[in-house]
């Protein structure tokens, strides 16, 4: 199974919106592929969040909804200056 980390800096004054558009990149996520995300935020450093997908079993797919959710709900356009999202997979 695959795990994926998707971590990126936030601009404060987004945060709500960027909160709710992560929420439908994770509904879209577990509605197409029955893979539930969780946020997190760093303890020491509130501007850093990550995604964590885990027992991820096709990768292909999972990307493709991750990019087309993405594109969706224009998060991109809401991080933090320079920040991007960056995403990891492991394996086990």
């Amino acid at each position: 199974m695959r795990h994926y980390y998707i971590y990126y800096r936030i601009q404060p004054k987004f945060a709500s919106a960027i909160e709710s558009a992560i929420q439908r990149i994770q509904l879209e996520i577990k509605a197409q592929l029955g893979v539930a995300g969780r946020l997190l935020k760093k303890r020491d450093d509130p501007q850093l969040w990550m995604e964590v997908y885990e027992n991820v079993p096709e990768n292909l797919a999972f990307e493709d909804v991750l990019r087309s959710a993405e594109s969706a709900t224009n998060i991109a356009g809401l991080l933090d200056p320079g920040s991007n999202r960056h995403i990891e997979c492991f394996q086990d």
